[in-house]
């Protein structure tokens, strides 16, 4: 249940993937430049700009738009500047509360001084640098990468089964060391490591029964925001290339 738990942490590193996981039909496949200036969407459609005010060039051409279009563009401007920086925050942060969450596990049942923290707060470090490959803050901005989605997913997982490992390999040992100190043969001590690894996955399954509802409702969240966002692209294209 572990294995479990960190492998949803490490979807948190792709939003947009996410919202696969949670079957969603749209993946994005444009990039896109948030600037407080300009919105700009490069992709299978060409290079679309459009300013707060709805003006638009679309390949380098202006565009003679309608008050109708002016007033699509704007919209569909607006919910990229409200949906992109939401969708990294909340990541972010609810990466940040199942952290803490499976720390005070840790903690409560292998101790304060436990190695096992320490490995989960470079976990979380590593995953939000993941969640900044996809969607990048910049200082005048954001900037949405959607290449970066499955090698994100992919190197996601990889740190996960990386610290997996290391976990495992400390709660053995920290257990084991804590066993041995306490009196006992060999056997005993490894009964007793069996026993508090055991209590350890319990723990940790009662506390991804409690999140697991959150992280659906995130995948149909962020599933929801892109999918608008997709209508309202193709929606306005085809309204301009008439």
């Amino acid at each position: 249940m572990l294995r479990h738990t960190l492998i949803a942490l490490s979807l948190f590193a792709c939003a947009a993937s996410q919202a696969a996981d949670y079957n969603c039909a749209v993946t994005p496949k444009d990039d896109i430049f948030m600037t407080p200036d300009n919105i700009q969407v490069i992709g299978r459609s060409g290079d679309l700009n459009i300013t707060p005010n709805g003006d638009m060039t679309l390949n380098g051409k202006n565009i003679a738009a309608t008050d109708e279009q002016k007033q699509q563009a704007i919209r569909y401007q607006a919910a990229i500047r409200n949906d992109l920086p939401w969708i990294k925050l909340e990541s972010e942060q609810k990466l940040a509360t199942s952290k803490q969450t499976l720390d005070k596990v840790v903690a409560r049942v292998m101790g304060n001084d436990s190695n096992v923290r320490n490995r989960l707060t470079k976990l979380e470090k590593e995953l939000n640098g993941q969640i900044s490959q996809i969607i990048e803050t910049r200082p005048n901005g954001y900037v949405f990468h959607h290449e970066a989605m499955k090698q994100v997913e992919a190197k996601g997982r990889q740190l996960v089964n990386e610290s997996l490992g290391g976990i495992l390999q400390d709660s053995i040992n920290e257990m084991g060391r804590k066993q041995l100190l306490s009196g006992g043969d060999v056997n005993q001590a490894l009964q007793g490591v069996l026993g508090n690894l055991g209590g350890l996955q319990q723990e940790l399954d009662t506390e991804w029964k409690k999140q697991e509802k959150s992280f659906q409702q995130f995948g149909q969240q962020v599933c929801a925001k892109v999918t608008s966002l997709e209508q309202q692209r193709i929606s306005l294209l085809n309204s301009v290339k008439k």
